[in-house]
């Protein structure tokens, strides 16, 4: 069995990130904007589209290791390990950010990875080499069908819901905020222990 994990606001929480660089752009922002999306939704709202942009270039970049693990992640990877079931990272990120310095989001997702604890394989069983960024959505899809995946764990729904998803895979959507919608074609879990619940148990 293999366990397809997706990366960005699957496994790394942006949240304050996002909020932190914000201020430091000087933006003052409500109380209630707390979140990626509020962030985002804010700044959009605001004619700043070209801001939350040059943003994301820098917390996917320079900025990735002041990001935050999910709650439970390593433990879910630990039980992986503990009972045999291998784990691969699946993520669709481009190399470079559309705006602002060309920093290598790849290798600084890879800078997380390591400084987080995710590289120590005898507490998660990861490597490097289970980690894969992939430029595109066809390219994502097409290494869930290629590896191949008994499962795969995304926030997106879209994505799941890609007519193009392979068949075969168990799809489970990651919605800690609880915003998204029971779909049909896929279990909605809440957190890392409810995964591994549903996947491992």
């Amino acid at each position: 069995m293999l366990i397809g994990l997706d990366f960005d606001n699957t496994m790394v929480c942006y949240d304050r990130l996002f909020h932190r660089l914000a201020i430091e752009y000087g933006y003052a922002l409500p109380p209630a904007i707390a979140t990626k999306s509020s962030v985002r939704d804010h700044l959009r709202a605001a004619g700043h589209e070209e801001v939350w942009t040059e943003l994301q270039g820098i917390a996917y970049g320079p900025r990735i290791v002041e990001a935050e693990t999910f709650p439970g992640v390593h433990d879910f990877l630990s039980r992986c390990r503990l009972v045999g079931v291998s784990v691969a990272i699946i993520s669709h990120k481009t190399r470079r950010p559309y705006r602002g310095a060309g920093h290598d989001l790849h290798a600084a997702a890879h800078s997380f990875l390591e400084s987080h604890g995710f590289y120590k394989r005898d507490e998660t069983g990861l490597t490097a080499d289970q980690v894969f960024f992939e430029t595109t959505l066809p390219g994502k899809l097409t290494r869930i069908e290629k590896l191949p995946c008994s499962a795969f764990v995304d926030d997106l729904p879209e994505l799941l819901a890609q007519p193009a998803f392979p068949n075969g895979v168990q799809r489970v959507l990651f919605d800690p905020s609880g915003q998204c919608m029971d779909e049909k074609r896929f279990v909605r879990v809440s957190s890392w222990h409810e995964c591994g619940q549903c996947l491992l148990a």
